[in-house]
């Protein structure tokens, strides 16, 4: 289990890191107005989330006493590359916890803010979370770039074509379903109670 959280989270990094690439240092800062998130806020968000959240997990409560949530809606950053820096701070402190995740330890409990959660929800809880900030940053840059976007999935009128290429490669394969095998209702070892 613990390798399909990884694979999952690893798809979200990569979507902010394709993303990062075509967006120049001042395309970072930008902000629609007062009340909206820069790229460079969302990312002092999450990656101060991820610091939280996984430092320490299996003995300290997620929600650390150094942190300070507020300050991660104040831009404080100058630069890109101190965003970048940033945000692989976090992603390594989420990707060196969830390695720690063992068959003895997987149904274990720990606590963000004081509330119980086991292993699994708490996994499930920011894989909710990422995705939802990652989706908000590439719709920012996505309006930044305009016609010069480079999609990141299936583009746009190209559904048809996409489809048949997948369809092509995939015969015969596992699905990317993490409960199920492909075509049929088997449910995977790893899922069954």
């Amino acid at each position: 289990m613990k390798e399909l959280f990884i694979k999952r989270f690893k798809y979200y990094k990569d979507l902010g890191d394709k993303t990062f690439v075509q967006l120049s240092e001042e395309q970072f800062f930008w902000q629609y107005n007062e009340e909206s998130n820069s790229i460079a806020i969302i990312v002092k968000h999450i990656a101060g989330n991820m610091l939280s959240r996984w430092t320490n997990f299996l003995t300290e409560d997620g929600e650390k006493s150094w942190r300070n949530r507020d300050a991660e809606f104040v831009n404080d950053f100058k630069t890109k590359q101190e965003i970048l820096d940033y945000w692989e701070k976090g992603w390594k402190c989420l990707f060196d916890a969830l390695n720690q995740i063992n068959n003895e330890n997987i149904n274990n409990t720990i606590f963000i803010r004081g509330e119980k959660h086991s292993i699994i929800d708490a996994v499930l809880r920011q894989l909710a979370h990422y995705p939802y900030h990652v989706g908000q940053l590439i719709y920012i840059a996505k309006m930044l770039k305009n016609e010069d976007w480079k999609t990141l999935s299936v583009a746009k009128n190209q559904s048809e074509n996409f489809n048949k290429e997948m369809f092509s490669k995939n015969e015969n394969i596992e699905n990317s379903s993490p409960v199920c095998f492909a075509n049929t209702k088997e449910v995977r070892d790893d899922y069954k109670l």
